[in-house]
């Protein structure tokens, strides 16, 4: 992989949550070219070990542990796991998120039409659950992470870095995902209450706010079988000043400069749009 510029982790223990996804995947191999031993945490574990077996076959440091983020207990079993083959975590990126479709409309606007029809979801017959799911899923689930990873840190007194994942959704919520788009709010203010509690130890909280990406997983979803975007990638490409969806690799310099503590060493509380230019563009 190819890193935006060199930044030195050797010795660094990194924990990464969501670590089985294209996003989180790409975090931990960059983490683990820097000197990082790097702890792959997913509830996919089969995926995040083969992800951690290609880190250690390229020469870096790198073990698979299973844990469901909305379950405290797991992730205290996991934390047991990495403590004993890594040491104190120094690096936690609260990567696990995500959308459901129990928690997305049909519609980009209200439609009567679809109150009669069995077939599609309006706002008014999202379940609660599904609600509830999606802030677990990325509210819960960071909290809950960083209330057993950040205790070592904030005892050391040796400080220590959290990147949480928040979305461009936080600032201009995009249509038909409203408990995401509330979530991903709740991400960047937790951020902010995360790097005022922990300032006085040392540690440093801050989020990305990643713009939209056309990744192989959901390439299926915003283009068309010929290539063509379909509807919904237009408005975004043309909410897009620089009119393409992001890569992955493109979120590496931000995230480098975060966890720089020399480059950084005054930044704190601070949410980091990476988007093209989505959250300057007013559409005039």
């Amino acid at each position: 992989m190819k890193l935006p510029f060199e930044l030195d982790l050797t010795g660094k223990v990194a924990v990464v949550t969501g670590a089985a996804g294209v996003l989180c995947s790409d975090f931990s191999r960059a983490l683990a070219q820097c000197g990082a031993k790097v702890a792959l945490l997913d509830i996919n574990e089969a995926v995040a070990k083969q992800i951690a077996d290609e880190i250690v076959k390229e020469g870096g440091k790198a073990i698979a542990v299973k844990a469901n983020c909305l379950e405290k207990a797991s992730l205290e079993e996991a934390k047991a796991i990495v403590d004993r083959e890594f040491g104190a975590c120094d690096i936690l990126i609260n990567g696990a998120g995500g959308n459901n479709p129990r928690a997305t409309t049909a519609d980009e606007y209200f439609n009567a039409a679809t109150l009669e029809d069995a077939t599609k979801q309006s706002f008014f017959s999202i379940s609660p659950e599904g609600v509830r799911f999606v802030f677990d899923l990325n509210v819960t689930a960071a909290f809950l992470t960083t209330q057993v990873f950040a205790l070592d840190m904030a005892k050391s007194g040796k400080g220590g870095n959290i990147i949480n994942i928040s979305s461009m959704n936080a600032y201009r919520p995009l249509t038909k995902i409203p408990a995401y788009s509330a979530a991903k709010a709740a991400v960047s203010n937790f951020t902010q209450w995360l790097a005022v509690h922990f300032a006085e130890t040392g540690i440093r909280v801050n989020a990305i706010a990643p713009g939209s990406s056309a990744t192989n997983k959901n390439r299926a979803l915003p283009f068309n079988p010929d290539g063509t975007p379909t509807p919904r990638t237009g408005k975004i490409l043309g909410g897009t000043p620089m009119r393409r969806f992001g890569e992955s690799s493109e979120l590496l310099g931000g995230l480098f400069f975060f966890l720089n503590d020399n480059a950084a060493s005054f930044i704190t509380g601070v949410v980091l749009p990476i988007d093209g230019g989505f959250s300057a563009y007013s559409g005039v």
